[in-house]
């Protein structure tokens, strides 16, 4: 039976301005020039300073322009004789402003100009293309190479299936092809440079390496021993089962450790091996920059290349004619339009005031709480501290120091870090300390680091380990902590001497 009743509900409901801080301040700096220039082209109310300089500009020549007039008339007597030589308006427009008259220094005297470094030269991908041109294939073998090549990834593996690229050629590039003969383009590709490009997994990867070594006439017991562990026991080697490759290949250890050396000299990534004259690099550009000065922490937000906003002074002055007199159904449905458009440019300004004051407070309050790590650069100095810390100390919600945390990076004089890796919960050492879980992880990499590698220690000698050093923590989150840490288990760190 269906019943009505009321009922009361207390609902926090986020209105639009601050629904576009929130997405504002998830961005980093490197993003945010082009989410402005997103909103400028979107939003004709808003504009950067400076831009309004060419029409000021154009006015000015069109008031003096009878006052001139003569001059001109002069000029383009003087320049008559000259009209088979060159045209005047190929090198020059009126309409054009110089490029340094539509940049903004946002920066002061005082402000630490750094170079962002970019690499030149063709990717990886113009390489393998260039190759490809090389040879002598049809045109559709040709067309062929080139997807193949589009499906390999930055690793210089191959990420699609021959059976999936021969229905992806039919569809696609209405190319009628078999997996033979695609497969037959890809033997070809693989035998480009790096060594192991096009290969389908790690161990076709490897042995494409060992086969480039053989043909190059590398030859030797070790590459040819190497050869068979990888096609004959490639999970007992990734698993170091090394005492099952040694009794069914009837070897001795030091045979199965110079076979071993020779495959730790191949590439697991191949595509990474590019120079950084033929590969394009990657940088990354801190939100934030921490100067040490004579002990004293300095803090910048790296914003210098950001242009100043404002509203464009006509809508301005339209939305303020049209506010002050009656208006018909069109005027009204304009003035709507223009303060839509005036008051969003509006929010928009002020929300990135808003959150560059808000990237400033919280990195602020980050520093200062790991004052002695930024100091120092010493991991085991930094305090235990969660998102609510931070929090409370600037008076904003955790999820607003999340976004910040999770997409920012600050670089200080020991290295650029993403603010998320100074946040860690606590432990309580025997002595009662309070420590960070992220010093108790310093360490056990550290142990790990300097442990026999031919007996490398397990879980729960690690937790011994640490226990004896005072942490005393379970086996199950010294295994968490090595997860995290990407360090595998005793058995696959164990090596052969």
């Amino acid at each position: 039976m269906l019943k009505q009743r009321l009922q009361q509900k207390l609902l926090q409901k986020l209105s639009p301005q601050q629904i576009l801080l929130m997405k504002l301040i998830q961005i980093p700096t490197v993003g945010l020039e082009q989410r402005i220039k997103q909103e400028i082209e979107e939003n004709p109310a808003l504009e950067i300073d400076g831009a309004e300089n060419k029409e000021e500009n154009d006015f000015d020549i069109d008031n003096n322009q009878e006052q001139d007039e003569h001059l001109q008339e002069q000029e383009q007597e003087d320049f008559a004789s000259k009209e088979d030589e060159f045209d005047y308006e190929d090198y020059y427009d009126d309409d054009d402003i110089p490029d340094y008259r539509l940049k903004i220094n946002n920066r002061s005297s005082d402000d630490e100009q750094k170079e962002i470094p970019f690499s030149t030269g063709i990717t990886f991908h113009e390489f393998l293309k260039q190759q490809l041109g090389f040879r002598k294939l049809d045109e559709k073998k040709y067309q062929i190479g080139l997807y193949i090549i589009g499906n390999i990834d930055d690793s210089g593996y191959l990420e699609r299936s021959t059976d999936s690229m021969v229905d992806d050629l039919a569809f696609t590039q209405n190319i009628e092809t078999t997996k033979e003969e695609v497969e037959e383009v890809l033997s070809v590709i693989q035998d480009f440079d790096p060594p192991g490009v096009g290969a389908r997994d790690l161990q076709e990867c490897l042995l494409l390496q060992l086969k480039r070594k053989q043909d190059n006439g590398e030859k030797s017991e070790s590459i040819a021993l190497a050869e068979k562990i990888l096609k004959r026991y490639f999970n007992e080697f990734t698993k170091k089962h090394y005492q099952k490759i040694i009794k069914r290949l009837e070897i001795s250890e030091e045979q199965l450790k110079n076979a071993i050396d020779e495959i730790l000299k191949l590439n697991p990534k191949p595509g990474n091996s590019m120079s950084e004259t033929t590969k394009t690099n990657n940088y990354i550009i801190p939100d934030f920059t921490i100067i040490n000065n004579n002990g004293e922490l300095e803090l910048q937000l790296n914003s210098w290349n950001l242009p100043e906003l404002h509203i464009n002074n006509t809508y301005a002055n339209m939305l303020n004619e049209l506010a002050k007199k009656k208006r018909n159904k069109n005027q009204k449905e304009t003035y709507s339009f223009i303060k839509n458009k005036v008051d969003s440019a509006k929010w928009f300004i002020d929300a990135i005031k808003q959150r560059q004051n808000t990237l400033y407070a919280t990195m602020y309050a980050i520093m200062q709480y790991q004052k002695e790590y930024f100091l120092t650069g010493d991991e085991t100095k930094l305090k235990p501290m969660i998102l609510k810390d931070i929090a409370d100390i600037v008076g904003m919600d955790i999820s607003t120091i999340s976004r910040v945390a999770n997409s920012k990076y600050v670089q200080t004089p020991f290295g650029t870090f993403l603010l998320k890796s100074f946040f860690s919960e606590s432990m309580q050492k025997e002595d009662g300390e309070e420590v960070s879980t992220r010093e108790i992880k310093r360490i056990l990499q550290d142990i790990i680091e300097t442990e026999d590698k031919k007996k490398p220690y397990t879980d729960e000698q690690l937790t011994k380990l640490l226990k004896e050093k005072g942490y005393p923590i379970a086996r199950r989150t010294v295994a968490k902590y090595r997860e995290q840490l990407n360090i595998p288990v005793a058995r696959l760190r164990k090596e052969l001497h």
